[in-house]
């Protein structure tokens, strides 16, 4: 059974200024269009697109703390509209930017969210070892923690009561390189346990490495779904190739082979774009005297840049 399973699913929000006088007013906000995609259980599923895409929206309905325009919005098989309370036993949740009562501290706090699951707090000793939550940071109020505390704080209250899913919004924001590496490691673990992680992050180089899946989403509509990997295969990587004695024809030769874009040939560098099965085009370098050569990987964040340069659906 996939975890999520939406189907056209949609929400127009009316007009932001309703009109005192009776007068037509601005056409609806078009959040989110026909959104169908599952994430199937056990896998970290990327969720991406820029500010004012429609992520938090999509997130929104299918927590159920929105209704849609139209369209359907199914965890684990339930109906989100009319098994909402049923649901959010069985799923942690991490907002963008999250919120926390000041006034207490980390334990109480945790406690506090922990009461909201029927689910105990199982996994709670192993997370604020692994992020560095000592027993006496727990102790202190939360108007004394630094943001990366806040954060650590909110990644455990979505974890500690192992959900069968989580939805994380930005979840690695204000965390130092070794904490961000520790989260990564304990992402992993909820893969292997077979727990499912709807990931949302404007980080593409952590999505690349946490996601097996990403949905990339273009003025509140699907523009791409696909594996990471297959989603990098025929991306534009850049190469540069510096000789160390004249290959006159090279140059023309590189014109030539199917995937090349871009060429500047100055002095002893040559530098282009190259597209699809890079084979051919070490084949072609055989012979030529080659005093260095760096061929980039293709990355997520040339990808999504690709997709945004095109025309807006």
């Amino acid at each position: 059974m996939d975890a999520i399973a939406t189907d056209g699913l949609t929400k127009h929000f009316g007009s932001r200024w309703p009109s005192l006088r009776r007068r037509p007013g601005p056409p609806p906000i078009r959040a989110l269009d026909d959104l169908t995609i599952t994430v199937r259980a056990g896998e970290i599923f990327g969720f991406l697109g820029p500010n004012g895409a429609g992520k938090s929206t999509a997130i929104r309905l299918l927590l159920g703390f929105l209704h849609p325009t139209a369209g359907t919005a199914r965890l684990f098989g339930l109906d989100v509209a009319t098994a909402g309370a049923t649901l959010r036993g069985r799923i942690g949740y991490l907002p963008g930017g999250i919120a926390l009562y000041d006034s207490l501290t980390g334990t109480q706090l945790l406690d506090y969210l922990a009461a909201f699951y029927a689910r105990p707090p199982i996994l709670r000793a192993d997370l604020v070892e692994r992020l560095e939550l000592s027993a006496r940071d727990l102790g202190r109020p939360i108007r004394d923690y630094s943001r990366g505390m806040r954060q650590k704080i909110g990644i455990v209250q979505a974890l500690q009561h192992d959900p069968e899913l989580t939805i994380l919004d930005e979840p690695s924001e204000g965390l130092d390189p070794l904490m961000q590496r520790a989260f990564y490691a304990i992402l992993d673990e909820r893969r292997a346990a077979g727990r499912t992680v709807f990931f949302s992050s404007h980080v593409l180089s952590e999505v690349e490495r946490v996601c097996d899946r990403v949905a990339i989403i273009r003025t509140g509509r699907l523009v791409a779904l696909e594996r990471v990997g297959a989603l990098l295969a025929h991306r534009r990587r850049q190469v540069e190739a510096r000789l160390d004695a004249p290959a006159p024809r090279l140059a023309a030769a590189l014109v030539a082979l199917p995937g090349v874009s871009s060429l500047e040939a100055r002095d002893d560098r040559l530098a282009f774009g190259f597209d699809g099965d890079v084979r051919p085009l070490l084949r072609l370098l055989e012979g030529v005297p080659l005093a260095d050569l760096t061929i980039e990987p293709a990355r997520l964040e040339d990808a999504f840049l690709e997709l945004y340069d095109e025309p807006a659906p």
